[in-house]
Formats: C-alpha cells, structure tokens, sequence
C-alpha cells in the first residue's frame, strides 16, 4: 500500500509509504487520502488526523509520469483526485497535525500550508519549484504563504523555487516547531492525542472561527491558480522543464520571452 491509514484512539494516521520512489505521489494515492479524510469528518470516533512520510523523506511531491498522464489541462481540475485531496484537507473540520522529516516538495510543501500543527525534524527540507518547471503556483500557495511569511520571503520561494530548510522555515512561520528527528513522530502522536483529549466541538470552532476570514480568498485563488496551471501545463517552457527533467538535463529556457 503506498499510502497507510490507520485509525487508533481517535487519531486517523495516514502515511506516505513509497519509499523506493521518494514517496511520489500518485493519482491513486491522492484519492486514498481523499477518501479517508472524506470518512473521517463522517466517524466521531476520529478526532484528529496525522500526516506522515517516512524518516529520510516526506515526499517527493507528484510522480511527475503519472502526474502528466492526467494533467490539468486535459480535463476538470475538479475531477482529479489531487483536487479532491487538496479539497479534503482544506475543508476538514478536525484538526489536521502533520509531521515532516526529510525533503517535502511541490505540494507536499503546499499540503502543509492546510494543516493546522505543522512539526518538521532537523532534517525537513521545504522547496516549491514551480517556477523551474515552468508553472505556478497552487492550491493557494501564493496568498498563504504570503500570508504567513510576508510578500518579500513568499515571493523568494516561489519565484526561485530553491530548497529551504528547517529553521528557516520555523522563522518563516510554515511550521509549528522544529525537533531532533528521533524525537519527530513520537512529538506530533502526543500533540495528536492531546487534540483527542479536548472537546472537539471547541477544537472545530476555534479552527472555524481562525479559517473563517480567508476561506473565500483561498477559494478564490485556488480557481485562479488552477486556470494558469492547467493552461501553464502546456507551455513551451513546461514541456522544456518536463522534458530536461525525463532527460535528467538543465532546461535551457533562454529561447522563451
């Protein structure tokens, strides 16, 4: 199973489990989480969910080959199962705890920007490189984490794409705490149940009432950046970034305006 789910003392714990593939994601994959994020909010036995990968590596993002299988711009974005995901996440009700150790890119630095306690390990590493593939934003990316780390270190990010780490993003304000990473898991399974032990009717208000004043500006965005991606998707500039990038070469985009 490339994705685990387990429900134990009211913790719904989903973890990335591609290992050999640096925990890629795929189409099925996406729609695993979906659906059990989707029965979650439906179970009162689940009063929190915990997003893990694995040690060395949270995840490496979208399996770029499956991902161009079913690209955006040959279809609905509202029909893939990454938006249904994304969706999911966005709109739970119960808190959403997640655990980062290793490198974390594209949307699984996206993801995040979702979750309600973020914890990263020593060894987190943060990039969203959709600039060098020739895309933009998603998923709100652009308004959240301008939100969260100010327009001049939010357009860094995006604009260059470069990796980032830990304590970096610890300043920045993406993540709650960071922690020695023996200490990681074992860290946001005790934040995990301590959100178990509290009232949940409280513990979804509060998360209401702190979503409640961006949540048409995150829909908003979210329908903007998904028309440019889709589109974006089959610009010359990406097919040069997909291309370079199956050929294991340098893009060259100097030939682009």
């Amino acid at each position: 199973m490339d994705i685990l789910s387990s429900k134990e003392n009211g913790v719904l714990t989903l973890e990335f489990n591609r290992p050999e593939r640096k925990n890629a994601i795929t189409a099925a994959m996406y729609q695993t989480m979906a659906d059990a994020i989707n029965e979650a909010e439906q179970d009162a036995a689940v009063r929190a969910i915990l997003i893990i990968g694995k040690p060395e590596i949270f995840t490496a993002g979208n399996d770029l080959e499956d991902f161009m299988k079913t690209a955006p711009s040959t279809g609905a974005i509202e029909d893939r199962s990454v938006y249904k995901f994304m969706m999911a996440l966005s709109g739970a009700s119960k808190p959403v705890v997640a655990a980062v150790a290793g490198a974390a890119v594209g949307i699984g630095t996206t993801l995040l920007m979702h979750c309600d306690l973020v914890y990263a390990a020593d060894t987190a590493k943060f990039s969203m490189p959709f600039s060098q593939l020739g895309l933009c934003p998603e998923f709100a990316s652009s308004v959240l984490l301008t939100q969260i780390a100010g327009y001049p270190r939010a357009a860094e990010k995006l604009m260059l794409g470069e990796a980032f780490l830990a304590q970096e993003a610890l300043e920045m304000g993406l993540v709650s705490r960071v922690l020695p990473a023996a200490e990681l898991l074992a860290f946001a399974q005790g934040q995990a149940a301590k959100l178990v032990a509290l009232p949940a009717s409280s513990i979804r208000a509060t998360k209401q009432l702190m979503k409640a004043s961006r949540k048409g500006l995150v829909s908003e965005t979210i329908a903007a950046e998904n028309k440019l991606f889709g589109a974006m998707l089959s610009s010359p500039e990406a097919k040069e970034a997909f291309t370079a990038f199956f050929q294991k070469r340098k893009p060259d985009f100097s030939q682009f305006a």
